[in-house]
């Protein structure tokens, strides 16, 4: 098994290394290639088709897991769902669930990286939804809904 588990990679924004051998990339769905109106092209083309509220993993399997859940609510046609997917009217419930499945998956004295942009909840709100309280928080300053995106580093004691 993978030392790192990606729980929701979507197209794999979030990473430097896109097919990095040394993680697991699961996702609720597959997609793509689509072509984007700039002429690049975007998927979702995960190693495991999975929930990250029910993880098809042993418990204590991996060293870090990367927790970035989608947050908008946007139409389910547009380019925003594609790429980031959506939470729906139970999202507290489903992001508690979420931690808690990660947490399950993750090693004794391992790291759960989450990553949240505000534009839907503010990161105080969704951080009460962890079983724990996360080690360091960066949260991001600016005037732009857009540009306010959060991380939290929690270890698993």
């Amino acid at each position: 098994m993978k030392p790192i588990l990606d729980a929701c990679c979507g197209g794999k924004m979030f990473h430097t290394n896109k097919q990095n051998p040394a993680v697991l990339f699961m996702d609720i769905r597959a997609e793509g290639p689509q072509k984007l109106s700039n002429g690049a092209t975007f998927s979702v083309a995960p190693d495991v088709i999975g929930d990250f509220t029910k993880m098809p993993f042993r418990s204590n399997t991996f060293y870090m897991v990367i927790f970035d859940p989608p947050h908008l609510r946007c139409g389910n046609k547009s380019f925003m769902f594609k790429k980031y997917g959506t939470l729906g009217a139970g999202w507290r419930e489903t992001l508690r669930r979420g931690f808690a499945e990660c947490f399950r998956v993750l090693r004794p004295r391992g790291t759960l990286v989450f990553k949240w942009s505000d534009s839907f909840k503010p990161l105080d709100e969704v951080l009460k939804l962890a079983p724990i309280q996360p080690v360091i928080i960066h949260k991001a300053i600016s005037n732009s809904q857009s540009k306010r995106t959060h991380f939290a580093v929690f270890m698993k004691l």
